[in-house]
């Protein structure tokens, strides 16, 4: 089939399959109701909390002032929250160092077990914190129940985890000197955190800070700030005591600067867009301060000529669509080999058809609106500019009729390097196609770009698979697998996606300082004894299951 005639027929059939049964105006005022009665459900939780949290008491801001929380899918204001600035960050970051001495001595056990029953609070409340998260973000509620699972995973590792946080016993260079090396909480920790993911993102950051020992005052986006707050407050609610988390937000450049101003804040972690996390960069080089970065993506998917079409288009649309794109790991850059470009992009088409765009309440819908005007008209934006040097709409292309922020899902093909849709992060649900003919060429192309946080490969030849994974200059790879996340293995990019690493073992060690503590001496001495006794322990046992073993048989 020529891909003209591909091009046709799919958006015949991609209008037929998105006609609005019923008017605008009777779909919006169901949308409405939906959200109503989702919101009552949170407040009967006592889920909905509007101020900030600091040294463990629920505070307006200082001067009274406001901000309005929007739901997407209708422009509905459903909360204003307190619009915090300098002062209340000053006094949050106070709060959380007054704390820090006594959480940090807490053992890994006990601090585990306090949040176990943070845990069990998320998982009890997984239905009216997925109903928030819809509500002020807009994605589908089925993605908000999963998210909340999600943040519960990394909740779940991280109190688990943080057990086995071993240090190191390094071999002595003289019979009476004995070296070991103590990991340690760092201190105070400011965390700034997006509104993609308002939940699991926030948990991702905390959580891990939180079981080393850690306190900290968290800013979550001003878009979607009644997930963080919720979260916040069942910590309070499983008895993590008051001052060790605290969150504010509002003035978002105020905030910042306290946060890179203190001395008290030992670290940043920030996920965002690279222009912020370099200026946070600049700023904590300041007063030194340990950074995280994770600053984002423009991930390729490359697709070879001996791809499983059915397991790749299943992969591409799990993660492409999730959430709208407005992922960083969303596969932006379809890169395509010449034998297949044309089975894959039926293929493709026919998926992208079954998407249901609608309010996050509405049953059976996978895709809801974009965050916010801005978010709509960038899109759209980088949509017009790859039209207007050459690429095609194969699907999609526009804004949705609902209206509102949201936008078809979209196809584009013969997409080229210099459109700007292939340098800039789409965080929207538009796939562009570009073809290529060899495997150095598909490499090159991958890697022609300033980030480099994940990239996705499919393929059924397992020599190229190591080649190319190997070759991407991406801190996180797929092969024939789109949902690469997870608490166990490490998150983060490389160049300029950003800096350090979040989840799994190596997300504990953003949060912990490494201490080395030399004995020298007669206590070096007695120390090589207490080793020796150990050691002739350890035989001991052994020989006793040993002779256990023998009595049973």
């Amino acid at each position: 089939m020529k891909m003209g005639t591909v091009w046709k027929s799919s958006k015949t059939a991609y209008k037929q399959a998105h006609t609005p049964s019923v008017s605008l105006y009777q779909t919006l005022l169901a949308i409405s109701m939906d959200a109503k009665s989702a919101m009552a459900q949170v407040k009967n939780a006592g889920l909905l909390r509007m101020q900030g949290l600091i040294g463990g008491k629920w505070m307006n801001a200082y001067d009274g002032n406001t901000f309005e929380v929007y739901n997407p899918a209708t422009c509905e204001v459903i909360a204003n929250v307190a619009c915090m600035g300098k002062q209340e960050a000053d006094d949050a970051i106070a709060s959380a160092h007054a704390a820090f001495s006594s959480w940090s001595k807490l053992t890994a056990n006990e601090r585990s077990k306090l949040m176990r029953k943070w845990y069990d609070l998320l998982i009890s409340h997984q239905t009216e914190l997925g109903q928030l998260i819809t509500l002020e973000q807009g994605k589908p509620v089925a993605e908000g129940q999963a998210e909340v699972m999600i943040a519960a995973d990394i909740l779940e590792f991280c109190l688990e985890e943080v057990k086995r946080a071993y240090g190191d016993i390094i071999p002595q260079t003289q019979v009476d000197r004995r070296m070991f090396v103590l990991k340690q909480p760092i201190g105070v920790v400011g965390a700034i955190t997006p509104w993609n993911l308002p939940l699991a993102l926030v948990i991702q950051k905390v959580s891990p800070a939180m079981a080393c020992g850690c306190t900290v005052v968290l800013k979550p986006s001003e878009l979607t700030p009644l997930s963080a707050l919720a979260a916040a407050d069942l910590a309070l609610q499983a008895g993590i005591p008051p001052g060790v988390l605290n969150v504010v937000m509002g003035i978002a450049p105020d905030i910042g600067d306290a946060f890179l101003a203190s001395p008290k804040i030992r670290a940043i972690s920030f996920t965002g867009s690279i222009a912020v996390g370099k200026m946070l960069l600049a700023g904590a080089a300041q007063t030194v301060k340990k950074t995280s970065m994770e600053l984002g993506g423009n991930a390729p998917s490359i697709i070879f000529d001996d791809a499983d079409l059915e397991v790749t288009v299943k992969a591409l649309m799990s993660v492409k669509f999730f959430n709208s794109g407005q992922l960083c790991i969303s596969p932006n850059r379809i890169l395509v080999q010449e034998g297949v470009y044309e089975k894959f992009v039926i293929a493709l088409t026919e998926a992208v058809h079954t998407l249901r765009v609608g309010h996050g309440f509405d049953e059976g819908v996978n895709q809801g609106p974009l965050i916010n005007k801005a978010t709509l008209h960038k899109v759209e934006s980088l949509v017009e500019d790859a039209v207007s040097k050459g690429a095609k709409v194969l699907v999609g292309g526009k804004r949705h009729s609902l209206g509102s922020t949201f936008y078809e899902p979209t196809i584009l093909v013969d997409v080229t390097s210099d459109m700007l849709l292939s340098r800039t992060e789409i965080f929207g649900p538009v796939l562009a196609l570009q073809q290529f003919k060899t495997e150095e060429e598909a490499i090159l192309l991958a890697n022609d770009i300033n980030e480099g946080l994940a990239g996705y490969i499919y393929t059924e030849n397992l020599q190229r698979c190591w080649r190319v994974a190997e070759a991407l200059e991406c801190g996180l790879v797929g092969v024939n697998d789109g949902i690469i996340p997870t608490a166990i293995a490490p998150f983060g990019g490389c160049k300029q996606s950003g800096i350090g690493r979040e989840g799994s073992k190596y997300g504990l060690d953003e949060f912990l300082e490494v201490n080395k503590i030399s004995v020298l001496g007669k206590y070096g001495v007695i120390l090589q004894g207490l080793d020796l006794m150990e050691e002739l322990r350890n035989k001991l046992l052994m020989v006793s299951t040993f002779l256990q073993h023998e009595a049973i048989i």
